[in-house]
């Protein structure tokens, strides 16, 4: 064949008899499951990898496997056509040889199945929280001094919050001389989001009020000003369509100023400027059985915040996996080199951590970056995710979620 014999690493954990795909990540709680395609060419050159992602495992086995599965047709359709567009073959890597994956023993699937039910459990009492409103996930908003590039977490203060909100996607922004949050925000008896404002005075947020709110829920309030406007996209993937808000009456009154990607379910997104080009990064999820918007990354060409027009990146999704695809704050320059935040979904955690990527290829034929830096729920007491981070003026701001609501008012 001239493009030789692809096969999925899943294959690999599958029999006449079976499949055992996704037990043993998490029988041994690994923070994440490989998804890769090989390649095998005629010669000498052995098996090479055409294609990998990592998604954040689940836990269950079943869930797991299906999950990931499903993920592979959009990694499989996305390499087809850039080979349908370029004819040319172009591999990652050698693949490593390693021993043939075994079924799990007994010994591994009794404490497997302790693990599932305990795991259950623990969701259907989350599930009945949710439906009688008495428990949310508690998210608070800290603050430091330092560059986006190279802050240090441990010195970020906790921003204490009024009575009971929850705060999360902080965005800051420079108006009038003075440095505003704009936030997710909700209770735990009521987890719809609102976009929220406050004033940053030292250590301390000076709540001003709701921006934005709707009849869905919103979040991440990326605000941002471009010639004489202020414009605000929050995530509406719930309404499916992109939204650009545009302020009227700083910081609370904001007006719809144009709608883009209608019917498709987008979340977190960016637009921004860079060498010379309006630039939309953001997370597609189609309608499958697993809707996730933490596994792919689209890139378009826009026009600027009108977006009359978009133009789709070649290889979208450009980025697949739960532990880089997700945007996880604001884009920034830094030396001239543009550099992506992103979550770091791992350990069956919903933004678990938090990533600096590098982006050291863009345009509408092609896109790489690396990770720079990971930041871990490490750099207070009783955290256990950080997901989202802004800087600006020299200041910046980063969301954790506590393992409760004690622990966040204590």
């Amino acid at each position: 064949m001239p493009f030789g014999t692809w096969r999925l690493s899943f294959l690999d954990e599958a029999s006449g008899d079976a499949d055992w795909y996704g037990y043993e990540e998490v029988i041994t709680n690994k923070p994440s499951t490989n998804l890769s395609i090989t390649v095998w060419r005629a010669g000498d050159r052995g098996a090479e990898t055409l294609a990998t992602a990592d998604f954040n495992t689940k836990f269950s086995a079943v869930r797991n496997a299906d999950f990931i599965k499903e993920r592979a047709v959009t990694l499989v359709m996305r390499e087809l056509r850039r080979l349908a567009e370029t004819r040319v073959i172009t591999t990652l890597s050698t693949s490593t040889a390693r021993p043939a994956p075994q079924p799990p023993g007994l010994g591994k699937l009794l404490p497997y199945t302790a693990s599932v039910g305990r795991n259950l459990l623990a969701r259907g009492r989350e599930a009945a929280e949710t439906k009688f409103k008495i428990g949310a996930p508690p998210w608070a908003l800290f603050v430091g001094n330092g560059p986006p590039e190279d802050f240090d977490p441990r010195t970020a203060v906790l921003l204490k919050p009024d009575d009971d909100e929850i705060r999360a996607d902080p965005f800051l922004f420079q108006h009038d001389g003075e440095t505003y949050v704009f936030y997710e925000a909700y209770t735990p008896s009521n987890f719809k989001g609102r976009i929220a404002v406050g004033r940053l005075v030292d250590d301390r947020l000076e709540t001003m009020g709701i921006a934005l709110k709707a009849e869905h829920h919103l979040s991440y309030p990326f605000v941002f000003r471009h010639a004489d406007g202020i414009f605000m996209i929050p995530e509406t993937n719930q309404a499916r369509r992109l939204e650009v808000w545009r302020c009227v009456e700083f910081p609370l009154r904001w007006e719809l100023h144009a709608t883009a990607l209608e019917g498709q379910s987008s979340a977190d997104s960016a637009l921004f400027p860079f060498a010379g080009k309006w630039w939309l990064f953001t997370n597609l999820s189609e309608f499958h059985a697993y809707e996730d918007h933490c596994s792919e990354l689209h890139v378009f060409e826009v026009d600027g915040p009108d977006l009359k027009w978009l133009k789709p990146h070649r290889n979208n999704p450009v980025v697949m996996g739960s532990t880089e695809a997700r945007n996880g704050g604001r884009p920034f320059e830094h030396g001239g080199r543009l550099y992506r935040p992103s979550q770091r979904n791992e350990y069956g955690i919903y933004g678990y951590g938090l990533n600096i990527m590098e982006v050291e290829e863009l345009d509408l034929d092609s896109y790489s970056e690396r990770c720079i830096r990971t930041i871990k729920p490490d750099f207070a007491p009783g955290i256990i995710a950080c997901h989202h981070m802004d800087a600006s003026n020299g200041r910046y701001v980063i969301d954790a979620m506590f393992a409760d609501q004690a622990d966040l008012l204590r």
